[in-house]
């Protein structure tokens, strides 16, 4: 028996994962409805922000923020107040505001994007690094996913 053998393979987790299917495609819809994203486009937003959603739950250590391309998922998810209230209090057990953080909204920049990335990845989420405008080195206008007017902090 070889070593690589005996290593367990790693899980991967999909912010899809966090809500039942159901729920997950009539979040889905909605965004190809009223946000007119096709439907691939839809489903891999939504599960982006999920994933966000549950990192903004569990670290407030670090600054997180959904890209442009991912928030609208979030927006989303919160106007289906009665789904997304029961999904925070089990997953936190508390509401998680649209401004989950003590003190002032945190700028949308290039940095707190790369913490959000690097938080959803250590927590063994798959991350669609095309939606996090994160594919590269922070090259503009791809550095935080809001194209030119990025703040490169």
């Amino acid at each position: 028996m070889s070593a690589t053998s005996t290593i367990p393979p790693v899980a991967v987790r999909t912010g899809r994962s966090l809500v039942d299917d159901e729920l997950f495609g009539r979040l889905v819809s909605f965004l190809v409805e009223h946000e007119k994203r096709p439907l691939l486009v839809a489903e891999r937003i939504m599960d982006q922000a999920l994933a966000f959603l549950w990192m903004s739950g569990h670290r407030q250590d670090v600054p997180l923020s959904p890209s442009t391309d991912v928030d609208p998922g979030w927006h989303t998810f919160m106007l289906h107040t009665r789904e997304y209230a029961d999904w925070c209090e089990e997953q936190f057990g508390r509401f998680l505001h649209h401004n989950p953080f003590e003190g002032p909204l945190r700028p949308r920049d290039a940095g707190a994007i790369r913490s959000t990335v690097t938080a959803i990845e250590a927590a063994g989420f798959t991350v669609d690094h095309v939606l996090w405008g994160a594919a590269a080195e922070c090259n503009p206008p791809a550095c935080c996913g809001d194209g030119g007017g990025c703040n490169r902090n």
